[in-house]
C-alpha cells in the first residue's frame, strides 16, 4: 500500500512539473512569435539602447573629482560620488572604485562608503529597492538584485559582469568599533536609463 501510494505521489508530481514547465514554454513562445513585450523586454531594449553606444563618456573623470550623485530613495539619501576609493574621496562621500567601469557601462561599477557616514542606513535597503545614479552620461536606475555580506578581503565584489551592474559595498557589522571584519554587498542590475 505504502509503495502504491509513493508511486501516485511520484507520478502527479512529475505531471504537475511537466504542466508548469509546458506552460512557461508555450508562453515563452507565443510572446517570441507575436512580438509581445514584457516589461522587463521593454527594460531590456532600452538599456541596450544605452550600451551599444560607443562612449557614455567623452572623458574619464580624474582622481578626486566629483563624478555624479547616488539617491537612495529608500534611506532619502542623495549623495556625491567622487573618482577614486581613497581616504580623501571617502572623507567627501561616495567613492567610485577607479578599476570599475562608469556607472551605465556594461560589467560591473564599484561604489563605496564609509558605514558611520554617507552609509549609515545603508542596511535598510534590500533587495528590490532602487539605487539611481546620476552623472553627466544620465540617469541609471538599477535594482537591487541580491545582498551579501563577504569577509573584507573578498574580491568577488569587484568581478566583472557581461551587464550593467552596480555593486554598493560598505564596512559591516554597522555598529562594530574599530576596523570592521566584514562587508555589507548590494548587488543592483540597471532597470532604467534617461
Amino acid at each position: 500500500m505504502v509503495l502504491l501510494s509513493l508511486s501516485l505521489v511520484i507520478i502527479v508530481s512529475g505531471i504537475w512539473f511537466s504542466g508548469t514547465n509546458a506552460y512557461k514554454f508555450m508562453k515563452g513562445y507565443w510572446l517570441f512569435k507575436t512580438g509581445a513585450k514584457t516589461e522587463l523586454a521593454s527594460a531590456h531594449e532600452a538599456i541596450q539602447k544605452v550600451v551599444k553606444k560607443k562612449e557614455l563618456y567623452a572623458q574619464r573623470p580624474k582622481k578626486g573629482e566629483m563624478m555624479g550623485n547616488l539617491t537612495i530613495p529608500k534611506i532619502k539619501a542623495n549623495l556625491p560620488i567622487y573618482h577614486g576609493t581613497d581616504e580623501d574621496e571617502l572623507e567627501k562621500g561616495v567613492g567610485h572604485f577607479a578599476g570599475s567601469v562608469l556607472p551605465g557601462e556594461r560589467d560591473n561599477s564599484v561604489l563605496s562608503g564609509h558605514r558611520d557616514t554617507v552609509f549609515r542606513k545603508l542596511g535598510e535597503v534590500g533587495k528590490g529597492d532602487l539605487l539611481v545614479v546620476t552623472t553627466e552620461a544620465g540617469t541609471f536606475t538599477y535594482k537591487v538584485r541580491k545582498v551579501r555580506i563577504v569577509d573584507a578581503d573578498d574580491r568577488t565584489v569587484i568581478v566583472p559582469t557581461p551587464r550593467p551592474t552596480l555593486t554598493v559595498s560598505t564596512c559591516y557589522p554597522f555598529d562594530y568599533i574599530g576596523d570592521a571584519p566584514e562587508r555589507y554587498i548590494l548587488v543592483a542590475d540597471l532597470v532604467d536609463v534617461n
